[in-house]
């Protein structure tokens, strides 16, 4: 008899219109055919869906454990065709786990486990236009993206926003075409009137979420937001007023990592939601530490086979596996900004790169996105540099993310992998998921890093919550010849070597500088570029960062502070047993090292400077073991 009812009711919603008549999915917690969750489990974040049934619009909240992530905002987009932000009627649902496993070539961790839900949810207007909203759910992050049928014209306007709760603690960078704004602390209300990047943090009662964007690509535009002083909510800005589309399109991700501090720090999401890679053999692509020229050496530097030689030599003596060979390299001698037009003939680049191959020193090259815009000369740039050995380029302002941009990176990405050259972006946009699907990318700048002289302590302990959570990034550290320039102090500059990850570390001092600071050059001739794990162990952005990066059983950490001297206490918890831990920090005179033995769970005692911090080195203790250098 069951049997027979069950026939006749699915019978009887086959033949009713999908807004009268849905099968309510298994999903726990959905409440009506008006309003859908979505969720991985008890104390991940949760996605609402709601249709307004009065205005046919669509929002989205986000809650953790029962309290408020993202008050409800609105979703849609405006195409040629249809206005899919109002008058939408909900048609059906389907779900699927995502599970997958994947390694990188560089990151917080190398092995990654991924486990979302997805639901699919499909909505039409009156006149028949479609509008599909996939939304996953991870135990770190909520995200949702936007799939048209072909036939929908192009992009005019995309209709989402994120809105806070006013008294949210926000952390902003105002918006720059090369992401380089600073960050600074307000509430969600108070940000004045403007743009800001979609790296913005944000604290709740449910905790803190990072707002992202992954898998951009040309079929899109790429994402600011912009925001009215007074209100909490952050409205998605395209960087192109009119997106072009020719078929079936998927934007981009928007995406929350939701968590705790060291949840948010930790995710990998944004990369976890990117599709996955598509470069088969990576056996080339190899992370490193880099002695990086350009704040060494400048311009002069860069035109001087000479001194180029001697920074080889440099980096050969400490056992650091890169050198960069930064602007002018390839310039008219002489001249700032033009090109030699006989560069390939005339240029002293291969001698370099078989002299520094002779010491075990691998060559990265700079250069200007305008020599390699035309496929011309691409193909005049890129067998060059495989030919003469070059190990990556580091090209430099871009300076945009409108579609046709986006378009450049597509094919740049899908030729710097032909020819087997791994990828440094400056003057670009921020990572969004785009090292997952092409590994050989191992860093990007996108940040106000060590090259500014406005940069505050502040802006650098926030970094490791808002940009470097996305990916890697190219902030070059270790310019102690730079005193006065920079907030920080000596020891703090040893510990962003560990506090931001890149897969290329670019060390920006220069040799004379690292000879005055022994302990300094002794930790960067220990420290890699690739990580197994990274913890947060202790946080407050605007104010301390402490990471631990694991390499084999070895503990590398990293320690920055904005603000007054002060006696850090420090829990480490890096796995059971004794450690031998061996800190680098300030004193009177110059840097200092402490060596102790520190049981698991304990705090690591360090004195900290005014905007100073420190470095550490951690390994399993045993009776014998005296240092954790190798």
């Amino acid at each position: 008899m069951a049997v027979v009812i069950r026939t006749a009711v699915a019978g009887l919603c086959a033949g009713l219109l999908a807004t009268l008549c849905t099968t309510p999915p298994a999903e726990a917690g959905q409440q009506s055919d008006r309003a859908w969750s979505v969720s991985a489990g008890a104390h991940a974040p949760r996605a609402r869906l709601a249709l307004d049934d009065t205005t046919g619009t669509v929002t989205l909240s986000v809650s953790r454990d029962g309290r408020t992530v993202i008050e409800p905002s609105p979703v849609g987009l405006v195409t040629e065709q249809a206005d899919l932000s109002k008058d939408l009627r909900f048609l059906h649902r389907k779900d699927r786990t995502v599970d997958e496993r994947y390694r990188t070539k560089s990151g917080k961790r190398l092995d990654r486990r991924v486990h979302m839900k997805e639901t699919r949810l499909s909505f039409a207007t009156a006149a028949g236009a479609r509008l599909d909203l996939l939304v996953r759910a991870s135990a770190d992050g909520i995200a949702y993206r936007y799939v048209l049928p072909a036939g929908s014209g192009d992009v005019l306007d995309e209709t989402s926003a994120f809105t806070l709760p006013p008294d949210a603690k926000a952390w902003l960078g105002t918006y720059r075409v090369d992401n380089e704004g600073q960050f600074a602390q307000y509430t969600a209300a108070s940000a004045p009137t403007g743009e800001y990047s979609d790296q913005a943090l944000f604290a709740t009662d449910g905790g803190y979420t990072l707002l992202a964007e992954s898998d951009l690509t040309g079929a899109y535009s790429g994402a600011r937001l912009a925001h009215t002083q007074g209100s909490g909510t952050y409205r998605i800005e395209l960087a192109d007023t009119r997106v072009e589309s020719t078929g079936r399109l998927t934007t981009p991700w928007r995406a929350m990592v939701t968590g705790d501090l060291a949840t948010v720090t930790r995710s990998t999401f944004t990369d976890d939601l990117a599709p996955a890679a598509r470069v088969r053999d990576t056996s080339w692509i190899r992370p490193g530490t880099v002695l990086w020229t350009w704040l060494a050496g400048g311009k002069e530097a860069g035109q001087s086979l000479a001194a180029q030689k001697a920074y080889v030599d440099y980096a050969a003596e400490r056992g650091w596996p890169y050198e960069a060979v930064d602007a002018g390299w390839y310039y008219r001698p002489g001249e700032w900004d033009v090109t030699d037009p006989d560069w390939q003939t005339d240029s002293w680049m291969p001698e370099l790169v078989r002299y520094a191959r002779a010491k075990g020193v691998g060559i990265v090259v700079w250069i200007h996105q305008r020599d390699l815009d035309t496929p011309e000369e691409r193909a005049q740039w890129l067998p060059t540099l495989e030919k003469w050995g070059v190990k990556g380029v580091k090209i430099d302002f871009m300076n945009s993310e409108a579609q046709s941009m986006l378009r450049w990176y597509d094919t740049i990405l899908k030729e710097t992998a032909a020819h087997h050259l791994m990828v440094d972006f400056h003057g670009s946009t921020i990572p969004k998921g785009i090292q997952r699907t092409w590994p050989q990318v191992m860093t990007l700048e996108g940040v106000a890093g060590e090259e500014k002289r406005t940069n505050t302590a502040a802006h650098l302990t926030t970094l490791p919550f808002t940009r470097n959570v996305i990916g890697s990034m190219d902030f070059t550290p270790g310019a102690f010849q730079r005193v006065g320039l920079r907030p920080n102090s000596d020891a703090a500059e040893v510990g962003l070597t560990v506090a931001y990850e890149s897969g290329l570390q670019m060390f920006a001092g220069t040799p004379e500088s690292y000879e005055a600071r022994p302990l300094a050059r002794a930790y960067f001739d220990q420290v890699p570029a690739a990580w197994d794990d990274t913890r947060l162990l202790a946080g407050e952005p605007g104010r301390e960062a402490v990471l631990a990066r694991r390499s084999g059983e070895r503990w590398f950490i990293g320690g920055v502070y904005a603000g007054e001297a002060r006696t850090a206490g420090v829990p480490l918890t890096l796995g059971p047993g004794r450690w031998l831990v061996e800190t680098i920090r300030d004193g009177a005179a110059g840097l200092v090292q402490d060596r102790r033995v520190v049981r698991d769970g304990e705090k690591l005692s360090v004195d900290v400077v005014a905007n100073g911090g420190f470095a550490a080195l951690a390994c399993p203790w045993r009776p014998g073991i005296t240092t954790c250098h190798r």
